[in-house]
């Protein structure tokens, strides 16, 4: 019988730098419990709420950046401003950007 391949994940040390935030009460409570119903701790949830929000915002940002740059190629391509809106929003629509 195969062996299975070993997986190893080879992360490198990032800098940190600690930082200290004031939470409500109520919204620490959550937290703590979220973070029990996980099997993790409140800092790695944390972690991961931050880290999911900025992929999020990066990934729009990016999005924004491509979608100008379609409408910079097509404006030296059509003429009509209406007609590259207008492919534009199509596009936003089909990739809900």
């Amino acid at each position: 019988m195969n062996k299975p391949e070993e997986f190893q994940l080879n992360l490198k040390p990032r800098p940190v730098e600690t930082v200290s935030i004031a939470i409500p009460k109520d919204t620490l409570d959550s937290l703590q419990k979220v973070a029990v119903s996980r099997d993790m701790s409140v800092e790695a949830l944390l972690k991961f709420y931050i880290g999911q929000g900025l992929r999020q915002d990066l990934a729009k940002s990016f999005s924004e950046r491509v979608l100008q740059s379609t409408a910079e190629v097509l404006s030296r391509h059509i003429q009509s401003e209406e007609e590259i809106s207008q492919i534009i929003q199509e596009i936003r629509a089909a990739t809900n950007v």
